[in-house]
């Protein structure tokens, strides 16, 4: 009996941690994809609005962007691991860890939309001659 019930919660944990791997993936290739988009906007500032505090603000969220991308690529690691080879149980910390991930995946989110909004105005401005 106990031996079925430790296999059923390892079936579950082992689900949680796959769902939460599969969530973690689209994050960071959401990230990759802000990645790219950031080379481009850092093209059109150079190229169009010349702005240095704009710049100074894309290099500033570009080292962000790669700090949470390191962040979620070693969580990604110890999600791996843990799935393979841990036998600690899905419980709230577990799952509080993994809210706090998502915060920050959704405050990067945010402040890029922001960031893109300045940077929609500063275009906005720009008169060709």
């Amino acid at each position: 009996m106990d031996d079925i019930l430790s296999h059923k919660l390892d079936a579950y944990r082992r689900l949680f941690i796959e769902k939460d791997l599969i969530e973690l993936s689209q994050w960071i290739d959401a990230i990759e994809g802000i990645n790219l988009e950031i080379n481009h906007l850092q093209l059109i500032e150079k190229r169009l609005v010349k702005n240095s505090t704009l710049s100074a603000m894309l290099q500033g969220f570009r080292r962000k962007n790669t700090l949470v991308m390191a962040s979620l690529c070693k969580y990604e690691q110890e999600l791996k691991r843990e799935y393979e080879y841990s036998a600690r149980a899905y419980d709230t910390v577990r799952a509080k860890e993994h809210e706090g991930r998502r915060v920050l995946y959704s405050n990067l989110m945010i402040e890029f939309k922001q960031l893109k909004k300045v940077i929609y105005i500063a275009l906005s401005k720009y008169k060709r001659s």
